[in-house]
């Protein structure tokens, strides 16, 4: 660039270099010589050479950590007798003996029967069963008079097989006097890997949307020493507990809570194959009609039951509400109208825990409810009453919108008429205003339908009592059962979906009508 554009770019206005460019034309380099200054415009900005090679460089990167990251798996391609890396954390057995990791390969086709209730399983090539199977997401820390066995699992009984998942493996014990019976060597990798298939099938089908052997990768470790070490943690099998029960224990060195050694542990019985009766699921029609045949009906009819009152209350409430707002003076209109409308954008558990203190043992008013032996916290009546207060704002609302557009002369053309408030509330203002009206109810009946959080807090979940529908989704999601988490929802939707319907058809019905009186009039 010459000394006169370098003096023109440092002294110059804005306007001046924008008319001297244009002036000047675009400048082209030499083709011998090409420019690398980015101020005229023609080279490269000298910025997208490094970012090209850094592009390039990161690239490279990810292709060379993906060709070098070679995954660990527990299965086939594994060393059976590789410890791993740390010998202190390795399993061991009562002995002191280190356990070799399965060399069992999970990824056998091999045709696995699972019964209809996921507790019973048979592999099409195997001669070992599994029966009475049961998955416990959860343990306990709680003594058993006053002893304290460890973070407990409990075991279908104490010749039952038991595993112990956690992070990184999964201690599959098996009695030796159940492997004697049945002839079988536990170290086996063919045992081992009909087992472990077949356990997997089970596991997947009663997980429940939580963890499974099949969701990390794991070492599987064989013992039927009733006692294995793994680092910090010792987990012992069929432990004799209270009434004949045994269980599956975690225990820490130096705490008394090993709930960290274990996510979830299995239990169920090894048998013969021909002895396990597995039931398998229906399918088509057929399931469909046994589902619906199994299903707890109980969170519709108590929706229905419970709404239903509500919206009666809603609707004279609301009505009321609206028309003595309108003859209160503005100072304290706003005020009035403030109180009754704060339901609506308060979050719905906020409603229900302040509901929950004013009716329980917290105020004056819940301590002469229940000395007087009403008691209201978690009882349907509690349902009913948190579906008003969420449902109300909805009417109150509507209503008063409705009356508000009312023509204020019409209405004072009736009380010279002699008309007293109340003939004109009921002869006037309620059929004038009866369309906006019933889309208000219809819309309180839907909101009340839908409420979760003020019901839960304040009435609670009792099957067949207070478990509304949108509980019962609730409910059945956290314990696994999808499918009739995933019925509900289909039964809001068309619940929500003919209310909708309703209102759309209504009011077309209505506006058809008015406009054909109109028509008349003219």
């Amino acid at each position: 660039m010459s000394v006169k554009m370098k003096a023109d770019y440092s002294q110059g206005g804005t306007m001046t270099r924008m008319r001297r460019g244009i002036e000047a034309g675009p400048k082209r380099c030499p083709a011998a010589s090409p420019c690398r200054d980015a101020v005229c415009g023609v080279g490269r900005p000298r910025i997208l050479t490094p970012l090209f090679v850094s592009i390039l460089i990161v690239l490279a990167s990810v292709l060379a950590a993906g060709f070098l990251c070679v995954p660990t798996h527990a299965y086939a391609d594994e060393d059976a007798s590789a410890a791993p890396a740390s010998d202190a954390a390795a399993p061991r057995d009562a002995s002191g003996a280190l356990l070799s990791p399965s060399a069992a390969n999970l990824e056998r086709d091999s045709q696995v029967t699972v019964s209809a209730e996921a507790d019973a399983a048979v592999m099409s090539v195997a001669r070992e069963g599994i029966a009475s199977f049961s998955r416990q997401n959860k343990g306990t820390n709680r003594d058993i008079d006053g002893r304290y066995l460890g973070y407990r699992y409990a075991m279908a009984g104490s010749d039952a097989f038991s595993v112990i998942v956690t992070d990184t493996s999964a201690i599959v014990y098996i009695p030796a006097n159940v492997a004697s019976d049945l002839g079988i060597d536990v170290n086996d990798p063919v045992f081992q890997e009909e087992f472990l298939v077949t356990l997997r099938a089970l596991d997947d089908a009663a997980s429940k949307g939580g963890p499974t052997l099949a969701g990390a990768d794991r070492r599987f470790y064989f013992t039927s020493s009733e006692s294995v070490s793994a680092g910090d943690y010792t987990y012992r099998f069929a432990v004799e507990g209270e009434e004949g029960r045994f269980y599956a224990t975690c225990t820490l060195e130096g705490s008394q809570d090993g709930s960290a050694g274990a996510v979830y542990a299995e239990s169920g019985f090894l048998t013969d194959a021909n002895d396990v009766a597995v039931t398998q699921k229906a399918e088509g029609f057929a399931a469909l009609k046994q589902f619906l045949a199994d299903l707890d009906w109980s969170p519709l009819w108590v929706s229905l039951k419970t709404t239903g009152v509500a919206v009666i209350v809603i609707f004279f409430l609301g009505l009321l509400a609206a028309w003595a707002t309108l003859r209160v003076s503005d100072r304290f209109k706003g005020i009035f109208d403030t109180v009754f409308t704060i339901p609506m954008v308060l979050p719905p558990t906020v409603c229900g825990f302040l509901l929950m203190l004013f009716f329980g043992t917290s105020t004056a008013v819940g301590r002469w409810f229940i000395a007087h032996g009403i008691d209201l916290v978690f009882t349907w009546p509690a349902a009913v009453i948190a579906c008003i207060v969420v449902g109300f704002p909805l009417m109150y609302r509507t209503a008063r919108g409705a009356f508000e557009n009312l023509d204020g002369d019409m209405l004072d053309a009736a009380r010279t008429l002699g008309w007293g408030e109340g003939k004109i509330f009921l002869r006037l203002m309620l059929p004038l205003a009866w369309p906006s009206i019933a889309a208000g109810t219809v819309l309180a009946f839907a909101r009340a339908m839908g409420e979760f959080g003020a019901t839960l807090f304040f009435a609670g979940n009792y099957v067949g009592i207070t478990q509304t529908i949108p509980i019962a989704i609730y409910y059945d999601w956290m314990a696994g059962r999808n499918d009739v988490a995933i019925f509900w929802v289909i039964v809001v939707i068309l619940i929500s979906f003919l209310v909708i319907l309703f209102i759309n058809v209504y009011s077309s019905h209505t506006q058809t009508y008015r406009r054909k009186g109109a028509g008349r009039e003219s």
